[in-house]
This record gives C-alpha cells, sequence and structure tokens, in this order.
C-alpha cells in the first residue's frame, strides 16, 4: 500500500511524523505544486494533504485511490462530492488546534492592548537609563476586565478563547454564524449588537455561505472606535481592503489578522500598505501551529490511517 504526503513542510519537523513510515511505503513531498499533483497521486492508495487541492479529475485519475487524509479540520480543499461518488473516504482531524489557537488568539490581543515592544524598545534603546520617570506613560494601555468580548463562531475553538476571556473577567458574548448554536452558557447576541457593543471582536468561525464577506467596511464602522478586531478564523471573512481603509480612518483602534484571502499574502495587499502600522498586527497563519497541535494533528492523521487499514 502506497501513502504520499504532498505537502509534508506544512507540518514541520514535529517527533512522530516519521512514525507515518511504519504505516506502509510512505513518500513525503515537501510541496506539491498545482501542475505535480497529477502525477504524485496516480499510482497510491492513500494521500495525505493540508493544503494541496484535490479536484474531482485528480479523484478520478487516481484509480488506485482508497483513502484521502486531511492534515486539518477544514477539508474544503478536497472535492468531497467527487471523493463520495469514487466511494473513497475523506477523513480530516477536528478540534486538535483548539488550544494552540486560543493561546495565540490572546496573544495577538495583548500585543495590540499593552503595545510590549515598544517598552522594550524604549528600555534597550537606553531611553530609559536617561529617564527623569520611574515609569513611561507615552503608549497607555486597558484591562479586558469588564470589557464586553465579542466572538463570531463559538465551535470549539471559540469556547476555548470564551473561557480564557472570561478568567479575564470580560463579558462574553457571541454570534452564531450558522444560526443553530444556542445550547452555550453565554449570551447569544445578533451580528449588529455585537460589533456595536464589544470592545473585543474576535472570530473563529468557518469560511462558508454565512460568513465569506461579512465583515466589511459598514460593519467595521458599527464597531467602537477603541474596540479591536481578531480574525485567526478564515480568510474571506473579513473583506481586507475594508479594513486597511477603516484602519487608517481610525474607525478602530486595531486589528491583528492570522489568516488572510490569499496565502501567502499578495505582495499588493492593501493591508501591507496601511499609514497606521501601529495599529495593525499581521502573522503568516500561524496560531494553528504549536508543537502540541502538530503532534496531535500528525497523530490524528495516523488514527486515520490505521482505521481504515482496520476495515
Amino acid at each position: 500500500m502506497n501513502i504520499v504526503f504532498l505537502d509534508a513542510k506544512t507540518v514541520g519537523e514535529v517527533s512522530n511524523r516519521d512514525e507515518l513510515k511504519s504505516l506502509r511505503n510512505v513518500t513525503f513531498h515537501q510541496t506539491t505544486s498545482p501542475d505535480q499533483t497529477e502525477e504524485r497521486i496516480i499510482d497510491t492508495d492513500i494521500i495525505i494533504t493540508n493544503k494541496v487541492v484535490l479536484d474531482a479529475g485528480h479523484i478520478k485519475k487516481a484509480e488506485k485511490l482508497k483513502l484521502i487524509c486531511v492534515a486539518a479540520t477544514g477539508m474544503n480543499n478536497v472535492d468531497r462530492d467527487a471523493a463520495k461518488k469514487a466511494e473513497i473516504p475523506v477523513k480530516n482531524v477536528a478540534g486538535y488546534a483548539a488550544r494552540s489557537v486560543a493561546q495565540s488568539t490572546f496573544a495577538l490581543i495583548l500585543h495590540l492592548l499593552q503595545n510590549i515592544p515598544f517598552y522594550d524598545d524604549f528600555v534597550k534603546s537606553g531611553a530609559y537609563s536617561k529617564s527623569d520617570i520611574f515609569t513611561n506613560l507615552d503608549r497607555p494601555f486597558w484591562e479586558l476586565n469588564g470589557k464586553r468580548f465579542g466572538i463570531i463562531g463559538l465551535g470549539s475553538i471559540g469556547r476555548q478563547v470564551a473561557k480564557i476571556a472570561a478568567a479575564f473577567g470580560a463579558e462574553v458574548v457571541y454570534y452564531s454564524t450558522s444560526g443553530r448554536n444556542t445550547d452555550q452558557p453565554y449570551m447569544k447576541v445578533e451580528l449588529d449588537e455585537l460589533l456595536k457593543t464589544s470592545h473585543i471582536v474576535s472570530i473563529h468561525a468557518p469560511l462558508n455561505k454565512n460568513t465569506e464577506g461579512l465583515i466589511g467596511y459598514s460593519e467595521l464602522r458599527q464597531m467602537k472606535p477603541e474596540a479591536h478586531l481578531i480574525n485567526t478564523g478564515r480568510g474571506g471573512i473579513v473583506n481586507e481592503a475594508d479594513l486597511a481603509r477603516a484602519i487608517d480612518e481610525c474607525e478602530i483602534a486595531g486589528a491583528a489578522l492570522d489568516v488572510f484571502e490569499t496565502e501567502p499574502i499578495d505582495s499588493d495587499n492593501p493591508l501591507l500598505k496601511v499609514k497606521n502600522k501601529e495599529k495593525l498586527v499581521l502573522v503568516p497563519h500561524i496560531t494553528w501551529s504549536s508543537m502540541e497541535a502538530r503532534t496531535e494533528l500528525i497523530n490524528g492523521v495516523i488514527e486515520n490511517i490505521k482505521w481504515f487499514q482496520a476495515g
């Protein structure tokens, strides 16, 4: 049985990756471009992919294919209808990154609220040693305690974020993008109310017909001038040009994004050209990727393959 991992570089060097080799004949490709996909899967029984697209044409031509393992939670890179028609199971790994994304979400929030790099530079540059007072109050910061913390999408990650926000003393409210998530210990509100009343708006929703373009210029203008927007959900939920405009017009206090409409980010993305750069934090889709999360992800892929081999 042949197994091919099409984009092993996307999970990096984790301690248990080589355990995949014990499952049978495994080929690792660091990356796979669209024009390489067909030749690499043509004689394969099991495909492992994180972000490499497998469309109906690929699935049809891979005549030996028996299982597709997605090394992620989202499966929008696989034509699942075509796989179902060909009776090929598609298995993902759900929930592995909830703690990693939640922790990283607060790293982004605290960066925006407290601007530690500014104070770190103040000390290391020698400016503090020349100060006439014991502190520096040039960049004020605020507490999360007592603030309204609005979460868009209260799935496993959103719930983890909610717990941490509550531990800080924030009032947690949420908006369900599906409209079905109602049995939660937090106040459910409509999107307009969440945007108008929250000091932090944190997005943890999938990208689908309900969320694509959910946050545009008109929604950003509803937010408080002192509010911050965080998106660790999916690019495409926030209109990036509109966010850049809102940042430069000081409609909101700041924003942090881990996900983008196109990844890697386009060089002409308007977010790279904002004037108020100190109000914007951009990181390259890394909030999911703690060492623990990546290890759990590989364990999940291994279990999915063992499930298949066991019939």
